[in-house]
């Protein structure tokens, strides 16, 4: 007997809920085909070349700062050498802990055996 209440509850849920999941699923389905119908394009890494070319130009960068330079402006452009030693490095497969290592000097060594890593590879990171 108390299996006719549950069964009732159950089609009432089920009353109540099903409009709401099907008028859901109603206004998904548009973005659902378009998704079928385009799908996501693979983006490719940057040319080595290229890579190689911001190496060069951030370096300079911050080579030439001052004494007097902002640590932000510093700290950002460090920053962004170590991103592109970290494409470079997945572009001609060189193994690097530059993501493991804190800021300091097991990552200033680490960033100079990087580059020489590189260099080894064949890359030009000189002008």
């Amino acid at each position: 007997m108390a299996e006719a209440p549950v069964g009732n509850l159950v089609l009432y849920v089920i009353a109540a809920v099903a409009p709401s999941l099907l008028f859901w699923a109603l206004l998904r389905l548009p973005r659902l085909i378009r998704r079928m119908r385009h799908p996501k394009l693979v983006v490719e890494a940057p040319p080595v070349e290229m890579i190689a070319a911001d190496l060069r130009r951030v370096r300079r960068v911050l080579r030439f700062y001052q004494p007097g330079t902002p640590a932000v402006r510093r700290i950002s452009a460090r920053q962004a050498y170590d991103e592109l030693l970290k494409q470079a490095c997945l572009a001609v497969d060189v193994e690097h802990r530059l993501d493991t290592l804190p800021e300091g000097v097991d990552r200033d060594i680490e960033r100079l055996r990087v580059e020489e890593s590189l260099r080894c590879a064949g890359l030009r990171l000189s002008d």
